[in-house]
């Protein structure tokens, strides 16, 4: 019997446009089915009433991707799975392998790889697609599944979130619970991890042309106790760096845990304070380490003749940090997305000035504004996009469709036949709507193929269209060369912490390799001017309630209005199709350039959040415009129900008489330590060399509350 002929679970709210996924795939807080509380609940409904993932979930998960991703087809391709450590047990990466074979292809097994290394082995061994086993960047407490389709390793769009998402909700577990697995499991981790290797270390991804040139660097590498884990170090070292240091190297299920790129968002400059008993980082092994070498080797970093430096990643390796100790100024410096970014912009430029001139910069919302300047006046092309790089990817596609179809009409001469003339067309995104579907990204470039073919054209591959794609946490896109297991060449656009690190490190010593002194640190650290960045988070929150002219949407509209219309500011919303529930709104009449301010739900956590982005100058009356938004949401949306926000309460009753120490706070074993670094980017509680205690919004939110 079919499982999709049996009792079906009921749409949320009857939304046509429903779907489970969030900015990436799924990701939440996990649980066994088994639980007492999931008893008598389909996996369906523990993920939508309980917000619960489960095993079974997964496996069906899984099994509805494989179902819709191979059609009517008999013989379905295999799929690869791989996965983070978070699961030591194994019990959610085994469901995704026994969904696999339940839907009658073979899983492809890689074992514990990076995300990247999941769209490289599917493009290069010839895969039906993949699944990354993953939270990424998320708690330990967290899991998910990260899609790859056969199609260029893209990620699902928002038609295919939905479609597979209603192939679920129709789904009736139990049946699939007794489905025979008809696939086979296929161990190919070690040739997935050759694969990897032999990407990472080819120059034309890595940009190395002379190891030598890296042979002062000292590097910290940070996998986050995460897929990286004794991987990126190898990496580093055979590519010729002078000393490598691995930390938070363990795979025993602590991912994120002190360590990684999510604890350094939002900072810029970490100081020896920071570092110490009361500060953010004393837990974090990445920072003290570089500290520690720092010290050792301060004569050395100030004469310019050795550098320390980190490697940060997340648990799944798609992200990438670079840190710098400053020997001048004692701290260590932080670069994020937008720097790596840029640091990667300005060596193409150099490099290859004749290549690049023209070529895409593309960066998303949350970027700083002075990014895209930057990349302006460099000479490239500046391209916004909503946040996500599934964006970024997206429209780097289209770039490399429009670029092809340019290409093959300079080619011909004489007049175009219309049937040409339209395939070539076909390679532009549509003005009146976004293209949110992987197969008809598909069809179209599978139309402009075979209409070159027709014309009887071979064109080269060729990249230099796209310069880089950023993301500001850390996600940098930049084209990465292949070879197909049928000897084709093959270009891939995927998220890649190593190579970002790699590339980030290259375009340094190229571009810094002779400064010395202040003119290093601040160059490495600013390739741009830094304008305002300032992101406030509201955690355990009801996201549903926030969209587009829902009545919060519209609540929280107003009130940015009537704080606009006080500080003598203009707003001028500005709406992204492919992601049409975020607030956008660019803010006019401030002293120096245009901002920014939106307002969105976390695709990834249980947060909203309230982005600012400016000049510096400019930063007090951007912040006076969400400071009201801030307590509007911790007033209206905040999900009494969820076990988060109560613990949130204990701890805030805990420091509300006065500052506690950490070792006398009462923490839940499970979720305290959690809610507490939540708390503290919330800007509820702060810590002081007396404890943690509240902050000003905090003592608000707290008397706000008693009198609701």
């Amino acid at each position: 019997m079919s499982p999709t002929r049996t009792k079906k679970t009921r749409l949320p709210s009857g939304e046509p446009s429903f779907r489970f996924q969030g900015t990436d795939g799924i990701r939440r807080e996990v649980k066994p089915a088994s639980s007492p509380e999931f008893q008598g609940l389909s996996p369906q409904q523990v993920f939508l009433e309980r917000q619960f993932l489960t095993e079974e979930f997964m496996e069906l998960y899984a099994w509805a991707g494989v179902t819709l991703w191979s059609g009517s087809s008999l013989r379905r391709a295999p799929f690869a799975v791989a996965w983070d450590p978070r699961d030591p047990e194994g019990r959610y990466t085994e469901a995704v392998i026994r969904g696999v074979c339940k839907a009658g292809a073979d899983a492809w097994v890689l074992g514990r790889a990076p995300t990247p290394a999941v769209p490289i082995f599917v493009v290069q061994a010839g895969a039906g697609g993949g699944f990354m086993v993953t939270a990424s960047h998320n708690p330990k407490d967290q899991n998910g599944i990260k899609t790859f389709c056969p199609f260029r390793g893209m990620k699902l769009l928002p038609d295919n979130d939905r479609q597979l998402s209603r192939l679920i909700l129709k789904t009736n577990f139990e049946t699939l619970r007794n489905l025979p697995e008809t696939g086979a499991r296929i161990d190919r981790s070690e040739e997935a991890r050759e694969c990897f290797f032999r990407f990472s270390l080819d120059p034309e991804n890595s940009w190395i042309e002379d190891p030598a040139g890296l042979g002062n660097l000292i590097l910290v590498v940070d996998p986050a106790h995460g897929s990286l884990a004794g991987i990126a170090a190898e990496v580093f070292r055979r590519a010729g760096f002078g000393r490598v240091i691995e930390v938070n190297a363990s795979t025993g299920g602590n991912v994120n845990q002190n360590s990684g790129v999510a604890d350094l968002e939002g900072h810029r400059l970490i100081t020896p304070a920071m570092a110490g008993p009361h500060g953010p980082f004393h837990r974090h092994e990445a920072v003290r380490t570089l500290f520690e070498l720092g010290a050792k080797n301060r004569d050395a970093v100030r004469a310019g003749k050795s550098r320390v430096s980190g490697a940060v990643f997340d648990a799944d390796g798609d992200r990438f940090y670079r840190l710098e100790y400053d020997a001048l100024s004692g701290g260590i410096r932080i670069l994020s997305g937008d720097e790596t970014a840029s640091l990667q912009a300005r060596y193409r430029m150099a490099r290859h000035p004749k290549r690049y001139r023209g070529a895409a910069y593309l960066n998303t919302v949350e970027s700083d504004l002075n990014a895209a300047c930057a990349a302006r006046d460099l000479g490239l092309t500046p391209v916004l996009t909503p946040v996500g790089d599934k964006w970024i990817l997206l429209r780097t596609i289209f770039l490399d469709l429009q670029n092809r179809a340019r290409r093959a009409r300079r080619a011909l001469t004489g007049k175009i036949p219309a049937s040409l003339e339209q395939a070539f067309s076909g390679g532009a995104p549509p003005k009146d709507r976004p293209v949110l579907d992987v197969f008809e990204l598909e069809k179209r470039e599978k139309a402009l193929t075979r209409a070159i073919q027709r014309a009887g054209l071979a064109l080269d591959e060729d990249s230099s269209f796209f310069a880089v794609g950023s993301e500001e946490t850390g996600h940098n896109i930049t084209p990465g060369k292949l070879i197909r297991s049928d000897g084709t060449p093959a270009t891939v656009y995927c998220g890649n912490g190593l190579k970002s690190a790699l590339n980030t490190f290259v375009a340094s010593q190229f571009l810094l390799g002779q400064a010395e002194g202040q003119s290093y640190f601040t160059k490495l650290a600013q390739p741009f001017p830094p304008g305002f960045k300032k992101t406030y988070y509201v955690y355990y929150v009801r996201k549903e309630l926030f969209f587009r002219d829902s009545a919060v949407w519209r609540q929280v509209r107003k009130t940015l209005g009537v704080a606009a219309r006080r500080r003598g500011l203009a707003l001028k919303a500005r709406r992204f199709p492919e992601d049409p529930d975020m607030l956008y709104l660019s803010v006019g009449r401030l002293k120096k350039d245009e901002g920014a301010l939106f307002v969105r739900n976390s695709g990834t956590e249980n947060k909203i959040g309230i982005n600012l982005r400016g000049d510096t100058r400019d930063a007090a009356a951007l912040r006076s415009l969400a400071e009201p938004v801030i307590r509007l949401l911790l007033s209206i949306l905040k999900d009494t129900a969820n076990h988060f926000y109560r613990l949130e309460l204990d701890l805030l009753s805990q420091v509300a008489a006065g500052p506690v120490p950490e070792n006398r706070l009462v923490l839940d074993p499970h979720g305290g330590p959690r809610v507490l670094a939540e708390m503290v980017r919330q800007g509820l509680i702060e810590s002081a060399p007396q404890g943690y205690r509240l902050t000003t919004l905090g003592t608000w939110y707290i008397k706000s509350s008693c009198k609701s």
